[in-house]
């Protein structure tokens, strides 16, 4: 049955559905880059208070800034932007249809439909899911990437911007101008800080072509950090056909662990859902939630991804099954990340750490090791490389992590140990792949990319480790150098 309101009625009875007026709804939010992850957390989320009779004026519209954003808004717009999730307990499946959700921007290259939207007044907060490697930062430096191309057309363009970012700046002007006041903008990315590299993002920018409206945005917005957490697989036939199986023809479902977590900063400055009634925490600090989670669980899916794929392994869960990746995980994440990392209210990281062992070994969960290890130039720096710095900084082991960065480096390659293509998957690939040629034989090479690993090229105990994993990838293969290490 072709997912639309008119159908929600005739689903079968086990699948869940939304119980509130959707045509009663008003728009609260704008939310750009409506993949996956977004339709599983965030708008389930609202979905689940307004199934409680709340947040009626907090539903979403969605929005995209690239071209290729067109083909998910024309499948969303064609089943009234409703979303089938699709949970993946190992105890048993079950689905359910939300709505949080009510329309989706057209796709503009100047962007004019999206600041049109984020003028209007009801709108109180923009969220965005545009990846971690997103923002315009400098990995070597944090700072703000002025150079980027996109950024100097918007700077010198800010009526007709090509970025979320500056479309946002754009819609901002337009408000303080007309008096309407300011919004929430609030990353949903997995970014360490994330609310504050989006506030260096916008501001940096604004600051360019208008250092008044940055001040102004600077004193009136809010940009809450939050740490965001769902395993949530990409979709394609195989998810469509288990939507079909519970009888919905659903062009764009989304599968999903049996778990999430939300933690926000309450930091508002034009008001919110109440989403802890729905499960979300609210606290001052979510710095230690947040290291927690990039540190070992988005460290961990590095960790074994690149590994796993190399050695033609295609699922996460499947890597779990692999003795010397698992192995290698727990070793690198109890001895190389966790003395880093601090407990946060119920949880200690290696409590932490058995939770996304049994999450990352779900059977059910067919989250791809090429997803997973996709874009490793932003995931190193931003999941890898701290714990290295607080190895070297502690004297606490980093040979671990040295491999895995060794093993990114090797993948980079673009082959397989079985001699298989490994497709582009990394906005940087070509440079990628002909850097790791040279780097098979002049390690060096590759750690001295200091927009990746900054000043770590320097240091003699990073290198070595690096420079002496890269020999042994090279000349005996993955499965001999986890061998090796998890024998140290």
């Amino acid at each position: 049955m072709r997912l639309s309101d008119q159908t929600l009625a005739a689903l079968p009875d086990a699948v869940a559905r939304p119980t509130y007026n959707r045509e009663a709804l008003t728009a609260g939010i704008v939310h750009i880059g409506l993949g996956n992850f977004h339709r599983a957390h965030q708008a389930w989320y609202l979905h689940r208070l307004m199934q409680s009779g709340k947040a009626q004026d907090w539903a979403i519209i969605g929005a995209g800034v690239r071209a290729a954003d067109g083909a998910q808004r024309e499948r969303l717009l064609g089943q009234n932007c409703l979303t089938t999730l699709i949970e993946l307990d190992p105890a048993g499946m079950s689905a359910e249809v939300t709505g949080a959700m009510i329309d989706f921007l057209p796709v503009a290259p100047d962007n004019s439909p999206l600041i049109t939207k984020m003028t209007d007044p009801a709108i109180r907060i923009v969220s965005l899911t545009v990846t971690e490697g997103g923002y315009f930062v400098d990995p070597a430096s944090g700072g703000f990437d002025a150079a980027h191309a996109d950024i100097v057309h918007d700077a010198a363009h800010p009526g007709r911007p090509r970025t979320a970012f500056g479309a946002i700046i754009a819609a901002l002007d337009l408000r303080r101008a007309q008096g309407t006041g300011p919004f929430t903008v609030m990353s949903c990315d997995n970014l360490q800080s994330n609310g504050d590299v989006l506030r260096q993002t916008v501001l940096s920018l604004a600051r360019m072509s208008d250092p008044a409206l940055a001040d102004w945005i600077a004193a009136e917005c809010s940009f809450p950090n939050s740490m965001v957490d769902c395993i949530v697989p990409a979709t394609g036939t195989a998810e469509r056909a288990l939507a079909n199986g519970f009888g919905i023809d659903d062009a764009a479902p989304v599968t999903h662990e049996n778990f999430r977590q939300w933690v926000i900063e309450d930091d508002f400055c034009a008001g919110r859902p109440p989403l802890e009634e729905v499960g979300a925490t609210f606290c001052e600090d979510v710095h230690q939630f947040e290291a927690m989670k990039l540190r070992i669980l988005n460290g961990g899916h590095q960790i074994i991804a690149a590994a796993g794929d190399l050695l033609g392994i295609e699922t996460i869960a499947q890597t779990m099954d692999h003795p010397l990746i698992r192995r290698t995980l727990r070793k690198i994440v109890e001895q190389e990340i966790a003395p880093h990392v601090a407990d946060v209210p119920g949880m200690t990281p290696l409590a932490y750490l058995d939770l996304i062992d049994r999450r990352f070994a779900n059977p059910e969960i067919r989250d791809t090791t090429r997803r997973v290890a996709y874009d490793g130039s932003s995931r190193q720096p931003g999941f890898i490389l701290p714990s290295v710095r607080d190895g070297l900084a502690s004297g606490t082991p980093i040979s671990g992590l040295a491999l895995i960065s060794a093993i990114w480096a090797r993948y980079c390659l673009g082959t397989r140990e079985d001699g298989t293509p490994i497709a582009a998957n990394d906005p940087n690939w070509q440079a990628l792949t002909d850097l790791a040629k040279e780097a098979a034989s002049e390690p060096g090479l590759w750690i001295a990319q200091r927009q990746i690993y900054g000043d770590l090229a320097a240091n003699p105990v990073f290198d070595t480790a690096f420079s002496g994993w890269m020999a042994l990838l090279h000349s005996n293969g993955v499965e001999a150098a986890l061998a090796r290490y998890l024998d140290l």
